[in-house]
């Protein structure tokens, strides 16, 4: 039995909780009248479904995040004492090999019969655990649906109790929003200072040369590495830019055209097409850039004599520039349109053409949001991977060069962490540096776009 059938079963109970709620609330007013009940009918049948739902909903996460927990520590408890009292490294390899045996993940061949005991007796218990949960479930809904429906009377501000409930929450919501980046924001400062602590931040910040392999002995060539971050900047800063040179004109202009050129026929079929391609996966874009903007690049160069590498950033930027149009478009047609007929009004009204007032009346007053969608642009873009990896390639190079081959942040912090890796050593640890690094970079933009936003909301307002 799947847990998901408990949750059917839940929402079942609440849709018969909320029709009981809102008949005893419509028996009321047909007793003494509408104007006897505090609320609408619907806000009691409302009341009597989250109380339905929530207890029971409750426990199931609760379950849900510790069961696994409670069900494997009672199973080593099972097992020998000599093997509970196994070092902590070895007893979480043991660990380990207990769950891939309940998921079913190790070879016939390859079974411990102690484990096999173990795990038979994790699976007994995970079916046992199964039926208390929904008998728990179900006793929890049933209680506190009668206890909330004999305290059902006209005078019971139903609504009032409601909102109070999902006011708390949406904050629920926004408190797990803010605790999940403190925690993303921790995780990654911990695991830096760890890297500094073996690499000083100043050959980090400052050095000109990125290496980071390690030998496996002190006495292999490039044993020390290098980790100076220079050059993995200068590339995403360098695709980037380009992304950004070719993506705000065109979606900039695309968005004034269709919000204030085109006729609805045009905007109906245009816009939906052009955000096609915001819906268009990154390893697509990879091939296109790889198997046709890169050879063309590279033989356009050649003609004229340029030396062009099979890999540029110039081929990564512009097949990225394109894949960010759409962001910038829809966010600056949104925008736009936002902007008050009033003010095109009174433009016209003192003799300004479309352009005139376009220029010095629409795009000040919807810059703000404008700067917000070139923001969330160049975020796409310097977090952006796949791209960079099949048309920029992985070289670390220092040059402000288009034409040669360069790496990004992103490229690099997926090189460092693939395969398995011990987060011991300066080689695994640099990815989280470097992830440290990007998210300061930004952060500096934001405060830089509020910069801006402000500034022009003060001039306008």
């Amino acid at each position: 039995m799947h847990l998901s059938f408990f949750l059917l079963i839940l929402l079942a109970l609440s849709s018969g909780a909320y029709m009981l709620g809102k008949q005893k609330a419509l028996q009321f007013t047909r007793e003494r009248g509408a104007a006897a009940i505090h609320s609408r009918p619907g806000y009691y049948g409302l009341l009597l479904a989250l109380w339905c739902a929530l207890p029971s909903l409750f426990i199931f996460l609760f379950w849900t995040f510790f069961s696994d927990t409670v069900l494997t520590s009672l199973a080593i408890n099972t097992l020998p004492e000599s093997l509970q009292n196994l070092a902590p490294d070895q007893l979480n390899l043991m660990v380990n090999d207990l769950r891939n045996l309940v998921a079913g993940h190790v070879a016939p061949r390859d079974i411990d019969p102690v484990l096999q005991l173990a795990a038979d007796k994790y699976n007994s218990m995970a079916s046992i655990s199964k039926l208390a949960l929904g008998a728990v479930m179900f006793c929890a809904a049933t209680v506190s649906s009668l206890l909330v429906y004999k305290r059902i009377v006209p005078e019971m501000r139903a609504r009032n109790r409601v909102e109070r409930i999902i006011k708390i929450a949406l904050m629920l919501c926004s408190v797990i929003a803010i605790l999940t980046t403190i925690g993303i924001v921790v995780s990654v400062l911990f695991e830096s200072i760890r890297f500094f602590k073996q690499v000083p931040i100043t050959d980090f910040l400052f050095g000109l040369k990125w290496s980071p392999q390690m030998a496996m002995r002190a006495d292999q060539a490039g044993s020390s590495g290098s980790f100076g971050a220079v050059p993995i900047m200068a590339g995403t800063f360098l695709i980037s830019g380009i992304a950004l040179t070719v993506a705000v004109p065109t979606g900039l202009m695309s968005a004034i055209y269709l919000s204030e050129y085109a006729g609805p026929r045009v905007r109906t079929w245009a816009k939906p097409i052009m955000e096609i391609l915001a819906g268009v996966p990154t390893v697509v874009y990879g091939f296109f850039a790889a198997l046709v903007v890169s050879p063309f690049i590279r033989n356009s160069g050649e003609m004229f004599g340029l030396q062009v590498s099979s890999e540029s950033a110039l081929a990564a930027g512009l097949v990225m520039g394109v894949m960010i149009i759409p962001f910038i478009s829809s966010l600056s047609d949104d925008v736009i349109n936002a902007v008050p007929q009033a003010m095109r009004d009174g433009s016209y009204g003192l003799g300004a053409t479309k352009s005139e007032t376009i220029t010095n009346v629409i795009i000040p007053a919807a810059l703000p949001g404008i700067v917000g969608g070139v923001l969330l642009a160049a975020s796409r873009a310097i977090g952006e991977t796949m791209i960079v990896v099949m048309a920029a390639g992985l070289s670390a190079n220092l040059t402000a060069n288009p034409l040669h081959a360069v790496t990004t942040v992103t490229v690099q912090i997926v090189t460092l962490l693939v395969g398995d890796q011990e987060f011991d050593s300066p080689k695994t640890l640099a990815a989280f540096a470097l992830g440290l690094l990007l998210f300061l970079v930004t952060l500096v933009f934001n405060v830089v776009a509020l910069y801006v936003v402000r500034k022009y909301r003060e001039e306008y307002e």
